[in-house]
């Protein structure tokens, strides 16, 4: 209302934006920007990597309706095969090996994260005695909260962190403020299509990288303000 004599052109680049979203062109530079400083996806863990005692923890990233079944998303599924194919190999070279999901229920759905990705896990080979549920964590600062309280003070000689390649650099922020210092490794890596029409899939990549980069600013704010 205030600027009346702008309107045609602030609707211009709405459109253009919109456009530039749902067409890839905008969406993938946001993603870059949400998934630099993060490993390359699918990297190799060296044996030396794993201790006698590993820990190998997991994200969770939410959980879809699919069919009247609540299952995890694709995101979830990368990382789920990730963490077993690490504890996997973990298994071959040392003693005590445990995936640790971490993960609650933000969207109040009738099961959490952790809980609903535990099929999945025991039919990756994991068995169940090496599986430890985190499930009331509701954000990515929660999560490092959470996993640093049930890490046992020196028993772990070894700490792996499984995510996605955006959401990697704030979940270090998080697992960093809390001491720990866990080696990387990325599930997937995500990328949008660009093309002349907007496609679905590509506003939803850009809603991550957007998540992403606002949450790694309210970190740093946050932590400034004495709040993190």
């Amino acid at each position: 209302m205030l600027l009346r004599s702008a309107r045609t052109l602030i609707g211009a680049l709405t459109i253009v934006v919109f456009w530039a979203l749902g067409a890839g062109w905008l969406a993938q530079p946001l993603l870059d920007l949400a998934q630099r400083g993060a490993p390359p996806g699918g990297q190799t863990v060296a044996p030396a990597t794993y201790a006698t005692r590993t820990a190998i923890v997991m994200l969770g990233t939410g959980t879809i309706h699919r069919d009247g079944k609540l299952v995890p998303p694709k995101d979830a599924i990368a990382r789920i095969v990730t963490s077993a194919g690490l504890y996997a190999r973990c298994k071959q070279v040392g003693r005590v090996c445990h995936v640790i999901v971490s993960g609650g229920n933000p969207q109040e759905h009738e099961s959490t994260e952790a809980d609903t990705y535990l099929p999945y896990l025991l039919r990756e080979a994991v068995p169940r005695d090496d599986i430890v549920l985190e499930n009331t964590s509701l954000t990515t600062y929660e999560n490092a909260r959470n996993v640093a309280a049930i890490l046992p003070d020196g028993y772990y000689g070894s700490l792996i962190l499984v995510t996605s390649a955006y959401h990697m650099p704030r979940a270090l922020l998080d697992f960093h403020r809390f001491g720990m210092n866990p080696l990387p490794v990325v599930s997937n890596t995500r990328r949008a299509t660009r093309g002349l029409l907007p496609r679905r899939e590509n506003f939803f990549d850009a809603e991550i990288a957007l998540h992403e980069l606002i949450g790694i600013v309210q970190f740093h704010v946050y932590r400034q303000l004495g709040w993190f």
